[in-house]
């Protein structure tokens, strides 16, 4: 996997991409909090889908860009897992979901603490948007990026979904 870092609202953030070969095609298959010990600066051309993959983080964190088009490859995870991050991946923009509501959907109210740890392993963060998923009554709980970062990922998301339903009006 080729790795970048890229500076971002929120620190450093490395991404990762496997090219086409044996495993398919070219697809991101992770994101990092911080720099990733293989990560480099981008150097734009090098590799085309982590060039898509930096501009679109870039405009994420500008607020022009609210869906993530970059094809993923999620390495890992339980079958668990894998349907909590897919769960979370439709949590619309600007929209949060509490850990026990993912738990309820997938047919076990219990497994709520299962859900944060899927969140925690969740190999895309900020693409596949477990900063989206909070405690009951919305309190800010757990973020494998520590809840700073989810508070500033929660504000870009707040201000452009306001500004956006704002403009809708006029």
């Amino acid at each position: 996997m080729r790795w970048v870092v890229i500076d971002s609202p929120i620190g450093e953030l490395s991404v990762g991409a496997d090219g086409p070969g044996v495993a398919g095609p070219a697809a991101v298959g992770g994101v990092h909090f911080g720099r990733h010990p293989a990560a480099a600066p981008p150097v734009a051309g090098e590799h085309a889908l982590l060039d898509s993959a930096v501009a679109e983080l870039r405009a994420y964190f500008e607020g022009t860009l609210t869906d993530f088009t970059v094809p993923l490859a999620v390495p890992g995870g339980s079958d668990f897992e894998r349907a909590v991050w897919e769960r979370i991946a439709r949590v619309p923009y600007g929209e949060m979901i509490t850990y026990g509501e993912i738990a309820t959907g997938l047919g076990d109210a219990g497994a709520a603490r299962a859900v944060g740890t899927a969140c925690n392993r969740n190999p895309v963060p900020v693409i596949v948007p477990c900063h989206r998923v909070v405690g009951a009554g919305g309190k800010m709980v757990g973020f494998g990026g520590g809840l700073p970062r989810k508070r500033v990922l929660l504000e870009i998301e707040a201000r452009v979904k306001l500004e956006r339903d704002w403009l809708s009006f006029g």
